[in-house]
């Protein structure tokens, strides 16, 4: 019985790996497509947040959800928009970005709070978070790297020319994409081409 108990632990723990590679991978392939087609993924982002935003509309409206739940859940897609106005530029320090991040947790509390007290199936419940609270930060959160191949057109800083600022910045990338070529590169073993 044990033998088959350390089975189960071992192809839970494969599985696992696998689940996380094959993430990976979708996440890594997402962001080449969003850094090779910005302007499809701004509108792709614009829809999925109408989209997001009208949902909460219905669910106050037609399912009684609660004011503060719906509101909170208003506010923050209305932010998401003002975060697509800059796109694909997405700072980690402005204002917007970290008002999106603060409404993501307290939408998560309010979420957990309400679905914690009101009965509703597990379908449901996922159905809510993926819709309304994951749909669009997750989409934000892949084209952070989009902005790091982007060409200039003008620039935030008053010293120097927007070229300049353009490839004194070139060095600093801090998207999912280099988060995941560092972790390729540092992980896997580099090959070597043979020459022939």
């Amino acid at each position: 019985m044990w033998f088959l108990t350390i089975l189960t632990y071992l192809a839970f723990t494969i599985q696992i790996c696998f689940i996380t590679v094959g993430l990976a991978s979708g996440l890594l392939y997402l962001a080449e497509v969003v850094e090779e087609y910005t302007v499809i993924a701004k509108q792709v982002i614009t829809w999925a947040n109408s989209i997001t935003l009208i949902v909460f509309i219905l669910l106050w409206a037609v399912e009684g959800f609660p004011n503060t739940l719906s509101i909170c859940g208003i506010l923050s897609q209305i932010n998401h928009f003002l975060i697509l106005q800059k796109f694909p530029y997405v700072s980690f320090l402005s204002p917007t970005f970290i008002t999106a991040i603060s409404f993501i947790v307290v939408n998560h509390y309010l979420a957990f709070q309400y679905f914690g007290t009101e009965f509703y199936s597990f379908s449901e419940v996922m159905a809510y978070f993926t819709i309304c609270l994951w749909i669009v930060p997750f989409a934000l959160f892949v084209s952070l790297s989009a902005n790091d191949y982007v060409l200039p057109t003008s620039t935030d800083r008053t010293e120097g020319d927007v070229v300049t600022n353009y490839f004194s910045k070139k060095g600093k990338r801090y998207g999912v994409l280099s988060l995941f070529n560092y972790a390729k590169e540092s992980l896997l073993p580099s090959q070597r081409k043979k020459g022939f």
